[in-house]
């Protein structure tokens, strides 16, 4: 039984370690924003992860998240980086770790260019091209990014996935009425990728609304995709919000974590 017991502890400790390493940096307004990085050998590019909901991962000390453990960004690490790609999974600052999280801050110039330094960090220490990923809410802040960054701060492309297309104008927050169309997407002049799922019932995001957030990016390539497939929406209301449903392309990570590969190697999906 003691072994048994030592080989289960050796295991979880190496599950933590795979998580990363906690990078700080100094962000708006004297605050400050971790992230959890993992750098493969041979790296040849960064993907700065945005997970959806609040946007508030908790990263313990090992860069594994404490919180949104089901959010699809974060289950592809391992996948991403299988592929030859550091990832950087984006905690929020740390004036935005209430239950709202990032909130409307999503938006703001500000948390762009929080993620700007991101980028800039990574340039530094992982050769190859640095783009950001954002799924859901986080769909809002990458193309918040995207959009308003120039120069080494920018990104060299950008993926949303499930993005956030439907607001609620009289919610009881009034963030909640934000969606990915309050960035400037005009102004995205990068590589775009939307990808969107037939059977997402989650009421924010659904798959009709991708090709109109790609109509207004005049970036090429772009393209916008609709995944098929999985177990089925079953799920309804908040729920099918989750990650752990098609919004989440539950069961489906293999399959779609590769289609975004093939977009940011060669252009198309």
């Amino acid at each position: 039984m003691r072994i048994v017991a030592v080989l289960l502890a050796q295991l979880c400790a190496a599950g933590a370690l795979a998580c990363g390493n906690v990078v700080t940096l100094k962000t708006h307004d004297g605050t400050a924003t971790r992230y959890s990085l993992n750098v493969p050998e041979g790296a040849k590019g960064s993907l700065v992860l945005l997970a959806g909901g609040a946007g508030y991962l908790d990263l313990d000390e090992q860069g594994c998240p404490r919180r949104l453990k089901g959010n699809s960004l974060v289950r592809f690490q391992a996948l991403f980086q299988r592929e030859g790609f550091a990832t950087a999974l984006l905690d929020a600052p740390s004036d935005h770790q209430g239950e709202d999280g990032l909130g409307a801050f999503r938006a703001q110039p500000a948390h762009a260019d929080d993620i700007g330094a991101v980028i800039a960090d990574l340039r530094q220490r992982v050769p190859g091209p640095v783009w950001v990923i954002g799924t859901s809410r986080g769909a809002i802040s990458a193309a918040n990014a995207a959009a308003r960054l120039v120069d080494g701060a920018a990104p060299d492309g950008v993926v949303l996935t499930s993005a956030v297309t439907v607001g609620t104008a009289r919610g009881r927050k009034p963030w909640t009425a934000q969606t990915v169309h309050d960035a400037p997407l005009e102004q995205i002049r990068v590589p775009f990728l939307i990808v969107g799922h037939a059977q997402d019932a989650c009421m924010r995001s659904p798959a009709s609304g991708m090709s109109g957030v790609a109509d207004r990016i005049r970036a090429t390539p772009k393209q916008a995709v609709t995944v098929d497939g999985g177990p089925g929406g079953a799920k309804r209301g908040l729920e099918a919000c989750e990650g752990r449903s098609p919004h989440g392309y539950w069961e489906q990570d293999a399959e779609v974590a590769a289609g975004m590969m093939r977009f940011i190697r060669a252009g198309r999906y």
